[in-house]
């Protein structure tokens, strides 16, 4: 493999002056021509652009067409909404309450589309989108100039259709933002340490590791790529330049991190230390402690067994590179043998990622997308070779014939479950035949690819596929499930049975429903543990004003209402829903009995402006 092409650099041969003015004047001319384009380069840049072009319909189809879903996107959304309502950008808040599970800079990036845009509904999902697509170019242009174009068309459609990429980009969740971090922290890297010295760009990977850190806290990753680096620079290994390394230029370069976090950091903690409010110390320390070190060190949730990531998520959400692997990983050990620097530098950083998240007890498969486009990148020159041999054309092709057949049995099957389990549907929230038509489209059309192409062409089948599958989930299926998976005619339906006028609080509320409101919605802290507590704030917020309704899931009904006199509203997101009035509250949670105090919040809570009874409006 070749070293970092150092290209384009825009500047011409200036030849040797000749010692006189007509010379000099000639040679100023001549190097303000610009230099003639590379037919490869602008073969690149081509291949770039329809890269680019294809994965904006891939990644963004249906964008605008549904709305935030459970269980991430309704509460950065209303994150988000909240910040461009009352100007408070520093301290993310949901519905009123602070939110200190994770830094700002991927609110800010939703806050800042809705703005431009003026539209939630499609601002939410434009950072995931805008991050897919920077990455792609990223991921292309490094694998150009490792090994050239072939292995950069490669690395661009091995990314786009690896199922966990395309999955982040189309939906509104951290973790796309902070993979493009990570990506042009390696991006930089690999510019400085394989082709440099190059040292703005070693800044420039510190500042984005900054990025990334205050996106979510492990944007530090790529500093890994440092240690097989070292191995590789000490062994001479081929493919790494070796220049000067003065200690002071890396230190100085690598302030950039902290530099970017003070940003965000030095603010606001200059802000909590002037307010003298507990709760935004208490905010202060989750997100600096609790949602970091001691998320990773003992984390009290999504508990998985050390080898998760390898057994359980890599099989499925690396497709279909991951189909590759048995070939790979012996073309892998061929190119260490020979001591080929960058394949050491990238296997060797996906390896300490996986191995750093495996430690923690806390897993999630969107944990690992970061070290994907390393993958990406150590495959993309055998790739182009690689797909030619037999075995790997059977495997690429059974892929497409397997993911086409799921889609048609599940278009088989929905009539089907419908009848003989309809139960289990009711939060669906539409009548499961009507995903027959899009389902069938992807399984027909992708069996018809693999019956007339899958031998010829098993790559551009299986390519194919994938992309109609996604274009048909976004311009199809998801305006189908919308409906049950966002609750806007359940909150238009509760606003047509109690009025314009009346006030509403909910019990066990979740983002959704305050995205969906018409109206400012009381709640009572989120995710309370004492149910009956929260039940007697709310019977007294009901109680203690005149026209109020409060929405109540049937977990919340005793001991404070009657459920003889509250009307049910039907089950939604997974609970029975109940609108209850004044008349409703038992006469155990009437103003004259103890009230029980209130259950502490898991999150740290902003002082709101009270109501009557112990409410909260925002």
């Amino acid at each position: 493999m070749k070293r970092l092409a150092v290209a384009d650099r825009g500047s011409g041969d200036r030849g040797p002056g000749c010692g006189t003015d007509e010379a000099g004047g000639a040679a100023a001319v001549a190097s303000r021509i610009p230099a003639p384009v590379p037919q490869a380069t602008r073969r690149a840049r081509r291949d770039l652009l329809v890269l680019l072009l294809l994965g904006a319909c891939v990644l963004g189809a249906g964008i605008g067409l549904r709305d935030p879903w459970p269980a991430d996107e309704p509460r950065y959304a209303l994150v988000a909404k909240e910040m461009v309502e009352t100007g408070e950008w520093l301290f993310p808040h949901r519905n009123g309450e602070l939110y200190a599970d994770k830094p700002p800079v991927f609110f800010w990036a939703i806050a800042a589309c809705y703005l431009l845009t003026g539209s939630l509904r499609l601002a939410f999902l434009l950072p995931s989108l805008i991050a897919g697509l920077v990455t792609l170019a990223m991921v292309h242009d490094l694998a150009r100039r490792l090994r050239g174009r072939r292995a950069a068309l490669a690395a661009g459609l091995g990314l786009l259709f690896t199922v966990q990429f395309t999955l982040q980009a189309r939906t509104a969740q951290i973790d796309m933002l902070l993979a493009m971090f990570t990506t042009l922290a390696l991006y930089g890297l690999f510019r400085h340490l394989v082709s440099g010295p190059a040292w703005g760009w070693w800044a420039t990977a510190f500042a984005a590791m900054g990025a990334g850190v205050i996106t979510k806290g492990v944007g530090v990753l790529p500093v890994l790529a440092l240690i097989p680096w070292a191995w590789a620079r000490r062994g001479r290994w081929a493919g790494v330049a070796r220049f000067p390394f003065p200690a002071w230029k890396a230190v100085l370069g690598s302030l950039a991190l902290p530099a970017v976090i003070a940003a965000w950091a030095v603010p606001m903690l200059a802000a909590v230390a002037a307010s003298g409010d507990p709760q935004l110390a208490a905010y202060r320390d989750n997100i600096l402690f609790r949602q970091t070190a001691t998320r990773y060190v003992a984390a009290w949730h999504h508990h998985r067994w050390f080898g998760y990531y390898l057994v359980q998520v890599v099989p499925w959400a690396w497709l279909p590179l991951s189909l590759t692997l048995p070939w790979l990983v012996p073309a892998w050990a061929r190119r260490l043998r020979r001591r080929h620097g960058p394949h050491l530098i990238l296997l060797g950083w996906v390896a300490l990622v996986l191995v750093f998240f495996s430690v923690s007890p806390g897993k999630r498969g969107v944990y690992v997308i970061p070290a994907l486009a390393g993958l990406v990148l150590a495959a993309a020159p055998l790739l182009p070779a690689l797909v030619r041999a037999a075995g790997v054309r059977r495997a690429i092709s059974s892929c497409a014939a397997v993911w086409s057949g799921v889609a048609l049995a599940a278009a088989v099957a929905a009539p089907w479950l419908a009848r003989v389990n309809p139960g289990r549907l009711e939060d669906l929230g539409v009548d499961p035949t009507v995903l027959v038509p899009p389902l069938a489209l992807i399984g027909a059309a992708g069996l018809a690819g693999v019956l007339a192409w899958g031998r010829r062409r098993p790559v551009a089948v299986l390519i194919g596929t994938i992309a109609l599958s996604w274009v048909v989930v976004g311009l199809w299926v998801n305006p189908l499930l919308n409906a049950g998976r966002y609750p806007a005619s359940f909150m238009a339906d509760v606003a047509r049975r109690i009025g314009a006028g009346a006030g509403l609080g909910q019990l066990g509320w979740r983002e959704q429903f305050a995205l969906a409101a018409d109206r400012p919605l009381v709640t009572f802290g989120y995710a309370r543990r004492d149910l009956e507590a929260e039940s007697r704030e709310g019977a007294a917020w009901l109680l203690s004003g005149a026209d109020r309704r409060l929405l109540v899931p049937s977990a919340s009904l005793a001991p404070c209402f009657d459920r003889s006199l509250v009307d049910e509203l039907g089950p939604r997101h997974g609970r029975t829903w109940y609108l209850a009035g004044a008349d409703s509250v038992t006469p155990a949670c009437l103003p004259s009995t103890a009230p029980i105090a209130p259950a502490n919040r898991a999150a740290p809570r902003e002082p709101a402006r009270p109501e009557p009874g112990g409410g909260r409006r925002y």
